[in-house]
């Protein structure tokens, strides 16, 4: 498992690089345009606010890790590039404050993770409005006008479709009655990135011959949200003996599988996939006490951080455009092949 070999650093921006943004932007040439895209390529040292929702959370994490790495590995003499990285929790308010504190501060790009797709066209506005190039990394968000901000994370239905064609596959030949069966989908209803991997989840779960009784459990997309709304659920369908359980995250499946271990539901009953696989691994790991968790898909925050930095220090640097969608790469894994790619367990 490879460890973050970069730190992060975590907070509003301080005055020093409000200083030295100022310094860098009068110079800079920077003018407005939708999305920053009309702003001109400058040089010079670079500064870029990383904003991130949960921004404790082990994907969070390796995703701010990736993009000080990108920023590493792009700084040449006379050109520096630094990722300032701030944890927005869930507070949408803090997300807007942090927005126009950046924008004020004159960084020279902005990468954000929004802990709620509504306030996307106010965010995107503000910068919009101040000539900076910014992308929306994991959640997409809109302008004011609809259009779609630059994107950078993954696609959500091929994630889903991915995990939803693995549980089919763990559950064949088990011989469960369907009757008997509930197949349960944990994720943020009002989130659309969870809206499309749920549906793909469900769309491949039958095409892939899973049968079952389809229940929907609304969460906060934390291990503590899902647990808590999971076991009303799960007492309240006692004729349910075996349970398929996916969800928008690793976070959700974990909580469903600790309310159903609380139900003394045996691990033998239950086919848990994950997606995100960082907290899945832990039970993968010898002595571990069987949970139900199978496996899951892979998806590294490294990639996305890293391919966030990359496009906007293109367009700050070359005025290259940002591309209107990045999307990093996926695989399911499980406790036989976890081992062999860069996963690190939290």
């Amino acid at each position: 498992m490879r460890l973050s070999r970069f730190p992060v650093v975590v907070g509003t921006l301080s005055v020093a690089v409000l200083m030295t943004a100022l310094a860098t932007g009068c110079s800079s040439g920077q003018q407005s345009g939708p999305s920053g895209q009309n702003a001109a390529p400058i040089s010079g040292d670079i500064t870029i606010a990383y904003l991130q929702k949960q921004g404790d959370q082990q994907y969070f994490l390796d995703e701010a890790a990736g993009a000080q790495a990108a920023a590493k590995e792009l700084s040449k003499p006379g050109s520096t590039v630094t990722v300032k990285i701030v944890n927005l929790g869930q507070d949408a308010n803090k997300a807007v404050t942090e927005t126009d504190s950046a924008v004020g501060q004159k960084v020279h790009g902005i990468a954000i993770v929004v802990p709620d797709q509504k306030i996307g066209p106010q965010v995107a506005n503000a910068v919009s409005a101040s000539g900076v190039p910014m992308v929306a990394s994991d959640d997409s968000i809109n302008d004011g006008s609809g259009a779609e901000v630059p994107f950078v994370g993954f696609d959500g239905y091929d994630m889903g479709s991915k995990v939803g064609t693995e549980a089919a596959k763990r559950v064949a030949g088990k011989g469960w009655n369907p009757a008997e069966t509930g197949v349960l989908y944990a994720y943020k209803q009002d989130l659309t990135v969870c809206q499309d991997r749920v549906r793909g989840e469900k769309q491949r779960f039958a095409e892939g011959g899973g049968k079952g009784t389809a229940i929907e459990v609304g969460t906060d997309n934390s291990v503590n949200g899902a647990q808590s709304t999971a076991s009303g659920v799960i007492t309240g369908n006692p004729n349910i003996k075996n349970w398929v359980v996916m969800g928008c995250n690793d976070e959700n499946v974990s909580g469903v599988l600790q309310a159903l271990a609380n139900a003394k539901v045996p691990a033998n009953n239950v086919v848990g996939v994950g997606l995100g696989a960082y907290i899945a691994c832990k039970s993968w790991q010898p002595g571990a006490t069987p949970d139900g968790f199978v496996s899951a898909l892979y998806i590294d925050g490294h990639d996305v951080g890293g391919d966030a930095v990359k496009a906007l220090v293109a367009k700050i640097r070359n005025g290259t455009p940002l591309p209107p969608k990045t999307i990093a790469k996926t695989q399911i894994v499980d406790a036989g092949t976890a081992g062999s790619t860069t996963l690190k367990c939290t």
